[in-house]
Parts: C-alpha cells; sequence; structure tokens
C-alpha cells in the first residue's frame, strides 16, 4: 500500500515539475520544442543528475522510457493549456512544494540503497529535488530557483536530512520517508503562506 502511494507521488511530482517547467517556456514564448526541452529537463533533470552521480546507469528514464514520454505529452499539451495553470501559479507553487519533498526523500532513499555516505545521501535529495528547477531556469534565462531568496533548497535539505538521520537510528522505511516528506512540505508550505527568506548578505564598508 505505501510503496502504491509513493509510485503515484513520484508520477505525481514529475507531472508538476513538467508543468513549472512548460511555463517557463510559455513565459518566455518559445515553440512546442522549447516546451518540451523545458518542460522535459525539469521533471527528470533532477533524478538524471543523481543517478548520473552515484553511478547507476542507465538513468532512470532510460530503464523506464514512461517518464520520459510523461514529460514530453505532459510538456506538449502545455503548449496548448498553459493558460490554465499560469492563471492558478500559485496554488501550482502548492502542488511544486509536494513534488519538491518527496524528490527531496526519494532521492537520499535512492543514495542510501547505492551504498553511500549519510551526508552523500543528503546531498543527492537535494540535488533530485532541486537540480531540473535549476537546469530549467538557467536555460530559461531566469535566476535559478536556488539562488534566490525563497526558501525551497533548504527545505528539501531539511527533509532529506530527517529522512536519513532515522534512517540511521533504525527506523522504518515508511516512518522516515513520510517523517522527511512532512518536514520539507511543512517548510516550504510555510515559506509560501508567510514569505519566509534566508537573511541575505549585507555589503559593509572595508576595514581600514
Amino acid at each position: 500500500m505505501f510503496d502504491t502511494l509513493a509510485a503515484m507521488l513520484d508520477w505525481f511530482g514529475i507531472v508538476v515539475f513538467t508543468v513549472t517547467g512548460a511555463l517557463v517556456a510559455s513565459r518566455k514564448q518559445m515553440d512546442a520544442v522549447g516546451f518540451v526541452l523545458l518542460g522535459t529537463v525539469t521533471g527528470i533533470g533532477g533524478g538524471s543528475v543523481r543517478d548520473m552521480l552515484l553511478g547507476r546507469l542507465p538513468v532512470f528514464w532510460v530503464a523506464e522510457p514512461a517518464y520520459l514520454l510523461t514529460c514530453v505529452c505532459v510538456a506538449f499539451a502545455a503548449f496548448f493549456l498553459a493558460h490554465i495553470p499560469a492563471s492558478r501559479y500559485r496554488a501550482l507553487l502548492w502542488l511544486d512544494a509536494v513534488g519538491m519533498a518527496l524528490f527531496a526523500v526519494a532521492g537520499a532513499e535512492r543514495a542510501l540503497l547505492s551504498g553511500t555516505a549519510p551526508s552523500v545521501a543528503v546531498a543527492m535529495g537535494v540535488i533530485t529535488a532541486t537540480f531540473g528547477g535549476m537546469i530549467r531556469d538557467v536555460l530559461g534565462g531566469e535566476t535559478p530557483v536556488i539562488l534566490r531568496r525563497e526558501i525551497y533548497a533548504t527545505a528539501a535539505l531539511v527533509g532529506a536530512a530527517l529522512f536519513v538521520l532515522l534512517s540511521l537510528a533504525g527506523a522504518s522505511r515508511e516512518a522516515g520517508l513520510t517523517a522527511g516528506f512532512l518536514a520539507a512540505l511543512a517548510i516550504r508550505f510555510a515559506a509560501i503562506r508567510w514569505d519566509w527568506s534566508l537573511p541575505r548578505y549585507r555589503p559593509r564598508p572595508p576595514r581600514v
């Protein structure tokens, strides 16, 4: 039951991330190819980077092409329907938070199963959750989401770290994944709701 729910959420996260990539293409007034490119790299980019760094080849969407085909179909559909999610961008942010939280713990789990060190597993969780969006923003000519003031990568970091810590403490897989997912989701939801951001560097005059 839990594995079925996790698989459903995994597909949900990929679809939502693909839509966010397509919306960047819509703001840039790209053609259908641009929609497919930005949507696809957002949906599967983070997991691809994770698998390559872990040496898990072929990467997940090569082994299971349904992921790639889903991203292509969703992005192409967005070319004709982008005005619908664009008018509900606030709601899409909430859905994107769900995808981010899920990818953070899923990426950390895959890294642990590959035998990596706990710190590497946490980093892989953050990479899975954020690198697709970073590639999307670079290709779309926007500031990458992990470099903006809003709390995003921090939420993924907390979720992945909590999952890894609970796993090391002997907690069940279900308990660790659920706790990490909810922690990342709560932080991201709070950041959206109350516009939280980390403090920025303020330049100071040099010491004489």
